[in-house]
């Protein structure tokens, strides 16, 4: 064997060795999910009759359509997590806990979904504009566009329109802590959600 060849294969031999090392020196990351729950504390009996209300699919606001649990650096940029995530897009898990919440409200005599063949009365159009977690002000926030229409004849009508945030206390940096008290923050929301279309309702 020719020397050239046979030193070309030392440095080759040589520079995955050391590439090995590397790999092993690594620490493994683990990928885990997280469910965004928030529920309703007390189900109430729906209203024999209530008006029937239509949840239309959640939108998400820009890089809110990712899972990544997302955080503020101290810089103020936002940093999306690729190892811990939820377990959904998170418009689509707030989408689903808004329509159990409302249908445990006792308000509404049914919450439909999109694709029902039932008419419905008022129709909810959303949009998840924030869902973060603060460590440096040890906050939590979420927060969402709501309009309501109103369904019930071949005119639709809008009703209302609200801007609404809440927020949760963050009582540590970890993965669990962040996808604990962004949900709270979720919870309190939908609350807030509940008593906009009651008070719409109300007027209507």
């Amino acid at each position: 064997m020719s020397r050239p060849l046979m030193q070309r294969r030392h440095i080759l031999a040589t520079t995955l060795a050391l590439a090995g090392c590397g790999l092993s020196e690594r620490p493994y990351e683990q990928k885990r999910d997280w469910p965004l729950t928030a529920r309703r504390a007390q189900t109430l009996p729906a209203p024999a009759r209530g008006p029937v209300l239509l949840v239309r699919a959640m939108q998400a606001a820009p890089g809110l359509d990712a899972r990544g649990l997302r955080s503020l650096r101290a810089d103020g940029s936002v940093r999306a997590d690729f190892f811990e995530t939820w377990t959904v897009p998170p418009a689509q898990a707030v989408e689903a806990a808004l329509r159990d919440w409302l249908a445990a409200s006792g308000r509404p005599a049914a919450v439909l979904a999109p694709g029902s063949r039932l008419t419905a009365d008022y129709a909810l159009e959303t949009t998840l504009t924030e869902l973060i977690a603060d460590p440096a002000q040890r906050v939590a926030r979420a927060a969402m566009s709501l309009v309501v229409l109103e369904t019930r004849d071949a005119a639709t009508r809008l009703r209302a329109q609200h801007a609404l945030s809440a927020d949760a206390a963050l009582d540590g940096t970890d993965a669990p802590a962040l996808a604990r008290a962004m949900s709270q923050a979720v919870a309190t929301l939908l609350g807030l959600v509940e008593q906009a279309l009651a008070s719409t309702l109300r007027r209507a």
